[in-house]
């Protein structure tokens, strides 16, 4: 919704939850107009994250179907 106030905004994956080994994500915002700066920010932390694990984040990510099948919906399982 940040987006509908005019401001940039930009998500990138964070990782795997140590809780539940659930994907989570980073939001970073920038003033009004300031879209390239966003992009920098971000195209620097996706770098700098793809040399400390060795790959893009995004592909060590399961699958929406591995998600679903694996994950207990408040005891279910």
């Amino acid at each position: 919704p940040v987006n509908l106030a005019g401001v940039p905004a930009l998500s990138l994956p964070g990782g795997l939850s140590e809780e539940n080994n659930l994907p989570v994500g980073i939001q970073f915002t920038a003033p009004a107009r300031e879209d390239a700066r966003l992009y920098r920010v971000g195209a620097a932390l996706e770098e700098l994250l793809t040399a400390k694990w060795g790959a893009p984040l995004y592909k060590s990510l399961p699958d929406t179907e591995t998600l679903i099948r694996d994950f207990d919906f408040g005891g279910t399982k």
